[in-house]
């Protein structure tokens, strides 16, 4: 069977949804002034699109299984083509709310989707070809402030980069469903046989429970850091909108380097030495921000922090998969759920924080999930070494 179309379909998806998922932060301070939001609705809006992602995580671990994968991609982009159009004529926050748990569900569902997808074609190099399905998704978190900017020079609205955002999904859908047509068999694992799949057998080993809580420090700080820094930039710091989001591409930027390298180095130093090293990485670039005066130490603490946070999530997916690859989709969901929870918590916290002390001081949630995050990947380090003696 050819790998390259259902290869090409999932590649082009996530381009589209990494555009997606980084939007709203680049959005908010417009759709906030629009909506009539203020900071505590702006963090529940994130907190409901992380609980939209861990209902899909579940949904999708449990049973994406059952489907075939490329139809059900297909049916989900169609789906969330009508979500967002919806979405961008809505002229309150009351109607926002709702809309974008289901926005957050569907993306989940496709993000299980394509990581058990091409971890099944790509068995033989699995952390290669995740990494590069990731660093697609990167590709279109860098591409997003830069398009942005762009069109806020012509159509100074934000509800026109949501629209965009539908066509590009619209397109993702229509191919799927093409490519599903010529591989008809695409789908069931003959392992699982179609059956559901069980999240407590997984939870209770502890490597894999390790992973849900590296996850939740990995959203947190990801998310936190992506849907917050504009509006940090900007009100904290008094820079001006349009830099605020130039400022942002140097983290993007250094997540696609991250998720395009980091297989490379795993000629040289083991996963687990990889992933302290990314972790290192992501602290330094959190503290470079909040203790940073300058527009170039800015620069370097986005670029250190994408370099960090951007190579963990397809190595430490792929890592579990390699000793569990019959439970990929759970495993998948499994991470998913974790940075979805610490989406969520970022997304909330740093909302009531701001509204009780402002961004400048509710920003200092994004080093400290940083410090989570290398503290867990220090005790999933040890884990791995004692599974491996």
């Amino acid at each position: 069977m050819s790998r390259s179309a259902p290869t090409a379909v999932i590649f082009s998806g996530f381009f589209i949804l990494g555009n997606l998922i980084i939007l709203w932060g680049l959005l908010l301070p417009d759709m906030a002034a629009a909506l009539g939001m203020s900071a505590t609705i702006s963090g529940l809006f994130f907190s409901l699109m992380s609980v939209g992602t861990i209902i899909g995580a579940i949904l999708g671990g449990k049973y994406a299984q059952k489907f075939h994968f490329l139809r059900l991609f297909g049916a989900l982009a169609l789906c969330e083509v009508v979500l967002l159009l919806l979405l961008s004529i809505i002229p309150s926050w009351y109607l926002l709310l709702p809309l974008i748990i289901l926005v957050g569900m569907t993306y989940s569902i496709m993000f299980t989707i394509g990581h058990t997808l091409i971890a099944r074609l790509f068995a033989n190099k699995r952390a290669a070809m995740m990494g590069l399905m990731d660093f697609m998704f990167s590709l279109g978190t860098l591409a997003a402030p830069l398009w942005v900017v762009a069109l806020f020079w012509v159509l100074d609205d934000w509800r026109w980069p949501v629209r965009i955002i539908a066509v590009g999904l619209l397109v993702v859908g229509l191919y799927s469903w093409q490519v599903a047509k010529a591989h008809p068999v695409l789908g069931l694992s003959v392992s699982t046989q179609g059956q559901s799949l069980s999240y407590a057998a997984i939870l209770r080993q502890p490597l894999f429970m390790l992973l849900l809580l590296v996850m939740i420090g990995y959203g947190a700080a990801e998310w936190g850091h992506g849907n917050w820094f504009v509006s940090y930039a900007v009100d904290g710091l008094g820079l001006a909108s349009e830099q605020a989001r130039l400022l942002l591409a140097w983290f993007t930027g250094g997540m696609v380097l991250s998720r395009l390298g980091f297989a490379l180095l795993l000629r040289w130093v083991s996963a687990g030495v990889l992933m302290l090293m990314l972790g290192a990485l992501a602290l330094t670039g959190a503290l470079c921000i909040v203790f940073s005066p300058s527009v170039t130490l800015l620069m370097l603490g986005n670029l250190l922090l994408g370099l960090g946070v951007g190579g963990l999530f397809p190595l430490m997916l792929a890592t579990v998969m390699d000793i569990d690859s019959d439970n990929g989709p759970v495993l998948s969901g499994v991470a998913s759920i974790g940075s979805s929870i610490g989406f969520q918590f970022a997304g909330l916290a740093t909302g009531l924080w701001a509204q009780q002390a402002g961004i400048l001081q509710a920003y200092w949630l994004v080093p400290l999930a940083c410090g989570w995050l290398l503290l867990m990947i220090v005790l999933f380090y040890q884990r791995l070494r004692r599974l491996a003696a």
